[in-house]
């Protein structure tokens, strides 16, 4: 069985090094229109609803598995008090080089989402965690140490795959032929799934592990830790990579307040 935490972090950090899609720092101008009250950030391809993050001037914001110089820096020159968390060292070093470029004040913390025992409880007054939790195999813990290290009436905003995204056999011939053949069931584990030839080739090319979730642990979950669900929200692949994203929007964002 191979150590997914440290093939996912080689995984992450080689995305950082080539600057992908969701670790390409944001330029100083983004961060200057942000100075002046003109900034938006994105769980999902679409903007958050502004209702969903509110007044954010002063609050204490977990940027939760969230590196790559995007969210963090943009919430902090808006005026949040930012703590950005995530477990490849190369994605927060985005955040700590716009940081550096801006004269922005970020805590910059290494981590694995599933503990946040280095932060004491109710101490964060919004947790902004996108897509991430496919990279573990259980996103219940996440859910609870949330609830622990928000404040009452504290929110969660995070964003994750529609499960249905992991359901299709993975083969070019049926993405040729315009297929979805369902083959894995939900929870789904590339661990599990993948021949030991295939996982070796995955360590090989430093490409990450991942994991489906069901709703009832994705959302559900959330629930049973406590938190009420307040906002719901889909949105569409811009870039479709799986036939099934050109049916239905496949990311799904909610956000959560933890009770009074």
């Amino acid at each position: 069985m191979t150590n997914f935490i440290v093939a996912n972090q080689k995984a992450w950090d080689k995305q950082a090094e080539s600057q992908l899609s969701w670790s390409t720092p944001v330029d100083a101008q983004t961060i200057s229109n942000a100075k002046q009250g003109q900034w938006q950030v994105h769980l999902t391809p679409t903007p958050v609803p502004d209702t969903w993050l509110g007044d954010i001037k002063g609050k204490k914001i977990l940027c939760l598995a969230s590196g790559g110089g995007q969210q963090a820096p943009v919430l902090a020159a808006a005026g949040a008090n930012v703590t950005v968390f995530d477990f490849s060292q190369k994605q927060l070093d985005q955040d700590r080089k716009v940081a550096e470029r801006d004269k922005l004040t970020l805590e910059i913390v290494q981590g694995d989402m599933r503990s946040l025992h280095m932060f004491a409880n109710e101490i964060f007054d919004i947790i902004f965690h996108p897509i991430s939790n496919l990279y573990i195999p259980d996103v219940n813990p996440v859910w609870q140490e949330c609830y622990r290290v928000l404040k009452p009436n504290g929110r969660l905003l995070s964003s994750f795959f529609n499960p249905i995204v992991f359901v299709g056999e993975r083969e070019k011939q049926y993405d040729e032929q315009g297929v979805i053949k369902p083959r894995y069931t939900m929870p789904f584990s590339e661990l599990n799934t993948l021949s030991p030839e295939q996982i070796e080739q995955k360590n090989i090319r430093q490409e990450a592990f991942v994991f489906g979730h069901s709703l009832s642990d994705l959302i559900g979950g959330q629930i049973k830790v406590g938190f009420q669900i307040a906002g719901f929200e889909e949105d569409w692949q811009p870039n479709p990579r799986f036939i099934i994203d050109n049916y239905l929007p496949t990311f799904l964002a909610t956000m959560a307040i933890k009770p009074k």
